[in-house]
């Protein structure tokens, strides 16, 4: 009996609980979801007899956000090429059959060089002892590693699974096989750097490298045509096993138009199963459909739907200290204070159902102080969009809408048009939806759009003069899958 008394005295609390939000920030901020995914990741796969030193030695590396990357095609689609051009992009340490080999220890080099002189395949067991050696050294696990031309086999990429060794990105260069034999005759090899030059596509402009260049060994029409049937035996068990980070490029195109393309793919982030709270932003000029969007991804992702403008009239209603305050610059029809208007929100978003579910702004901030001030108040947004709609839409869209005062129903006079002229007739226009207060509003949102871009430098634009399914779609493809990142200069 004593402990339902302290059950309704706890469920009777007039004051919601208010949780500050710097904790979501900080987790986010410094990846501490991420970090316990990589580690329970390790620990799975590793299966140390030590968990707890394990834990520790991984936590002491600077980063694991280093690439990890495989670029595998067929013979002459220019796979060390892109290669060495990823690696001087991204810094990183480069990869093949060959240097894995000559930089093995020595009793494993020799056993692999004997295979290879037999015109025998090196066993998948010593390419996983190699290999895992390798990635052990400081290099790979500093700078990461791009892996060009392997695996081989399915049974290579399996077991390279086995030992937890898993590539972010996965980039698969096509071309038809056509295109790749004649590639592969004229394909040329710098004797001293290594570097792959073609007699029509790619010639040298330094004499020195030209006179250095040789033929390509086993780059005959038969040698190509075979390596090609050996290929494709293998590689469709190869890309099953790497389906959710593969992305395929057109290598029948010139080598700048591969590489952006490649380093686009490589700038995107795999979507993680760590726990992540959307803490969403929507800009827009009026009529640019907000309030659509944001009961979309509410509704869909069971997060908190807040609009200031609701917020405000709620707070009114409840007369609340803040909604108090709030009535007088209301009833005059004057902007709210932004003191006044942060306060309302900080009341809201700091409740649980915010915090752990998170939310989709909308209405607020219109100026750029205001975005700073809930940045400073703990509130900040991991995904921001501004819905662009030519001022032409935004008109069309809200200066021919009306309302049926006797059923409610909405009409639009091109969309959704009334049946009976006997609707038309009684149908009213909101006084906000006048053409000339459209246009103030429209003035207003103008007027600081720019310094709310600059201040959400990674803000994503999105043309919402279209279906709002459609808009919904790219939202949502925005807001489940991390944000690319931007590489570096």
């Amino acid at each position: 009996m004593g402990s339902t008394i302290v059950t309704r005295n706890m469920d009777a609390t007039k004051r919601p609980l208010l949780i500050p939000p710097e904790f979501a920030n900080y987790c986010e901020k410094h990846g501490v979801f991420e970090m316990y995914k990589r580690l329970l990741e390790q620990l799975i796969i590793t299966k140390p007899d030590d968990p707890l030193t394990f834990m520790i030695e991984l936590l002491k590396r600077d980063s694991d956000d280093v690439p990890q990357i495989v670029i595998l095609g067929p013979p002459a689609a220019g796979k060390r090429t892109i290669g060495k051009m990823v690696c001087a992009k991204l810094r990183t340490t480069y990869l093949t059959a060959d240097n894995l080999i000559a930089e093995a220890e020595m009793d494993t080099r020799k056993k692999a060089q004997e295979f290879l002189a037999k015109n025998q395949p090196v066993p998948t067991d010593m390419w996983m002892s190699i290999i895992k050696e390798r990635l052990k050294l400081y290099d790979c696990i500093r700078r990461g590693w791009v892996m060009e031309g392997f695996p081989q086999t399915r049974e290579q990429a399996q077991a390279l699974q086995a030992e937890g060794i898993y590539p972010k990105h996965f980039v698969l260069l096509d071309a038809p096989d056509t295109v790749l034999i004649e590639r592969a005759a004229g394909k040329r090899i710098d004797s001293k750097t290594g570097d792959i030059y073609h007699t029509t596509f790619d010639w040298p402009s330094n004499p020195e490298v030209e006179a250095r260049l040789e033929v390509v060994p086993g780059n005959a029409e038969e040698d190509v045509v075979n390596k090609l049937v050996q290929y494709h035996r293998h590689i469709e068990g190869i890309i099953s096993c790497y389906e959710k980070m593969l992305k395929t490029i057109n290598a029948d195109q010139p080598k700048g138009d591969v590489f952006q393309q490649t380093m686009t793919f490589l700038c995107s982030q795999p979507r993680s199963v760590a726990p992540h709270n959307p803490r969403v932003i929507l800009l827009g000029a009026t009529g640019s459909g907000k309030g659509v969007q944001a009961a979309l991804l509410a509704n869909k992702y069971n997060i908190v739907n807040i609009s200031c403008g609701q917020l405000i009239r709620q707070a009114i209603v409840d007369e609340t200290k803040a909604g108090l305050a709030a009535k007088t610059w209301v009833e005059k029809k004057m902007l709210v204070p932004d003191a006044i208007l942060l306060n309302i929100l900080k009341q809201r978003m700091s409740q649980l159902d915010c915090v752990s579910r998170g939310w989709v702004l909308h209405g607020y901030p219109k100026t750029r102080e205001q975005g700073e001030q809930l940045a400073q108040a703990g509130f900040v947004p991991n995904r921001v969009f501004f819905l662009d709609v030519p001022n032409s839409s935004v008109m069309e869209r809200l200066t021919l809408r009306a309302t049926d005062p006797i059923t409610g129903e909405r009409y639009h006079m091109l969309y959704n048009p009334p049946r009976t002229e006997e609707v038309k007739d009684r149908l009213e226009r909101h006084p906000k939806d006048e053409e000339e207060e459209v246009r103030k509003r429209l003035q207003q949102y103008h007027a600081f759009v720019d310094e709310l871009s600059d201040y959400y430098e990674d803000a994503q634009h999105v043309i919402a003069d279209q279906d709002p399914h459609t808009v919904f779609e790219c939202l949502e493809s925005m807001i489940v899958n991390p944000i690319p990142k931007k590489a570096e200069s």
